[in-house]
């Protein structure tokens, strides 16, 4: 079985270990410098094809790629699995994000694209990396990591800031209310930061919110 705990692996005895890492830096530039603008989606791997956010999620990626956006995923099931067969099956790029877990994680067959990582953190910079936008319709732990630092980056001026949309009013209203009344309220962010996170619910709504700060 693969070691689980990569990261304390890393001794001094096992430097050898950092030409890997630059290896999966290296494979993934490759497979996507020349993807074009794209998209990055987050949501729940355990949403099934009947949900109303399934079918949602597959409806918002047709509808970027109908206007010249790449799609990229974490490349599992769910959210996942749902924005890349919208992707592919609107004649897309359709990218898949896999990462290799002891259990949980299976790469969807719907990403044109595909790349397998060991290390979360490399394939967190690749979905940054080639993202114009996100878009994060409801998740759990691993949703809610990949928003705030996204949040994160754009608010201490590490990347360029890009739209960073909340799918689903009902879902995400409550996360932001506790951020102005907690965090807000009590100094912990400026009003600034608040303005990074967007709540949307309409698919065409989204795509063209995104289209207005990216020029194709």
């Amino acid at each position: 079985m693969e070691k689980q705990f990569l990261v304390d692996d890393l001794t001094i005895g096992e430097a050898w270990r950092l030409f890997k890492i630059i290896g999966e830096f290296v494979e993934g530039v490759e497979a996507l410098h020349e993807i074009g603008p794209a998209v990055s989606f987050f949501g729940s791997a355990r949403v099934k094809p009947t949900d109303s956010v399934y079918k949602k999620t597959e409806k918002l990626a047709r509808l970027f790629v109908e206007n010249d956006f790449a799609v990229i995923t974490g490349g599992g099931g769910g959210v996942m699995e749902a924005a890349n067969k919208g992707a592919a099956e609107a004649g897309g790029t359709s990218v898949g994000l896999n990462i290799i877990l002891p259990r949980e994680q299976k790469p969807n067959p719907f990403a044109n694209i595909k790349i397998g990582f060991k290390y979360f953190f490399i394939r967190k910079v690749m979905f940054v990396k080639y993202a114009t936008a996100y878009i994060i319709l409801p998740g759990g732990f691993g949703t809610l990591d990949e928003l705030f630092e996204a949040v994160t980056l754009i608010q201490t001026q590490r990347i360029q800031p890009f739209p960073l949309i909340l799918v689903g009013s009902e879902y995400w209203a409550g996360l932001v209310d506790w951020i102005k009344e907690k965090l807000l309220a009590e100094k912990r962010i400026s009003t600034q930061d608040i303005e990074i996170l967007q709540i949307m619910d309409d698919p065409e709504e989204i795509v063209k919110a995104v289209r207005k700060v990216i020029i194709i």
